[in-house]
């Protein structure tokens, strides 16, 4: 399941995004993402045997002046609170994000509390990241 929040200022606008994988899933891609952002997931349901042609990827020049950093959190082991901001950085959403579960911060703010020890979670981030002063502000 995927769920998409949108901002409550600009009702357009695309903030977060929540997923939730389930066994009912059909057996192929499905692009949590919008092609238009920054970081890019798919969630990949596949058989025995799915292979693809090796490959790599290509440095390429690109059409935008400035990008924002985006993040995920994909939840490995434990669970997490999720609490998702609005562009006024008001409180949007709250939710629990459990084993295999995932969040993306497109825009908007995030804070996350952990509430199982042991709790393993990736965090992935648009980048190249050039430190905290040109990459966030507190709310």
């Amino acid at each position: 399941m995927i769920e998409k929040i949108f901002s409550k200022k600009d009702k357009n606008k695309l903030l977060h995004i929540i997923h939730r994988p389930s066994d009912n899933d059909p057996a192929s891609r499905t692009d949590i993402v919008p092609a238009s952002e920054f970081i890019q997931c798919s969630w990949l349901k596949m058989h025995e045997g799915t292979t693809f042609k090796p490959h790599r990827h290509i440095y390429k020049k690109t059409s935008y002046r400035e990008h924002i950093a985006q993040e995920s959190w994909v939840v490995v082991k434990g669970s997490v609170e999720c609490r998702l901001y609005d562009l006024d950085n008001s409180l949007l959403h709250t939710t629990i994000l459990r084993e295999g579960e995932a969040s993306f911060t497109l825009e908007g703010g995030h804070t996350y509390t952990i509430l199982d020890d042991d709790t393993l979670v990736y965090e992935y981030k648009t980048g190249p990241y050039e430190g905290q002063k040109l990459d966030k502000e507190f709310i």
